[in-house]
C-alpha cells in the first residue's frame, strides 16, 4: 500500500470535490448516467490522478458512463485548471468503483448466514 502524504491526499480531497461539481454542471452527454467520484488518488508527483467513481444501474450503464468520462477528461482537466491554483493539473485517469457492490454483497451474504443460523437454532430441539 502506498504511502499517505498530507499534500497528495489535500489535493485529491479537492480534486474529487471540484470533479464531483463539473461533472455535474458541465457534462451533458445522455449516455453519462448518475455518477458519483467516490475518491481520488493522486501519484506522489502530482502528475497523475485516478478517478474512482461509482454509477446507479447496471454494468451497461457504468460502462458507458466509463467511456464518456474517459473522452471527456481532458476537457475536465482543463476546466479544472482554471478553477485550482495548481501549477500542473494531473492528468485523470477514471476507475470504476467497484466497493458499493461489493459491500452489498457481503452485507446479503451475512444477513443470508445469520438467518440460516437462527433457523437452525429454531430447528434443533435441544435449545
Amino acid at each position: 500500500m502506498p504511502r499517505d502524504f498530507p499534500r497528495t491526499r489535500r489535493v485529491g480531497e479537492q480534486l474529487q470535490r471540484e470533479l464531483a461539481t463539473l461533472i455535474r454542471d458541465e457534462l451533458s452527454d445522455p449516455r453519462l448516467g448518475l455518477v458519483s467520484i467516490s475518491a481520488v488518488e493522486v501519484s506522489r508527483d502530482l502528475a497523475h490522478a485516478k478517478v474512482f467513481f461509482s454509477t446507479l444501474g447496471d454494468q451497461q450503464a457504468a460502462d458507458q458512463s466509463l467511456h464518456v468520462l474517459q473522452g471527456a477528461a481532458g476537457f475536465l482537466r482543463r476546466l479544472l485548471g482554471r478553477q485550482l491554483a495548481m501549477r500542473h493539473v494531473p492528468q485523470l485517469h477514471f476507475k470504476q468503483d467497484h466497493s458499493l457492490e461489493q459491500g452489498a454483497r457481503l452485507s446479503a451474504l451475512i444477513d443470508s448466514a445469520v438467518r440460516a443460523d437462527h433457523q437452525d437454532d429454531e430447528d434443533d430441539p435441544e435449545h
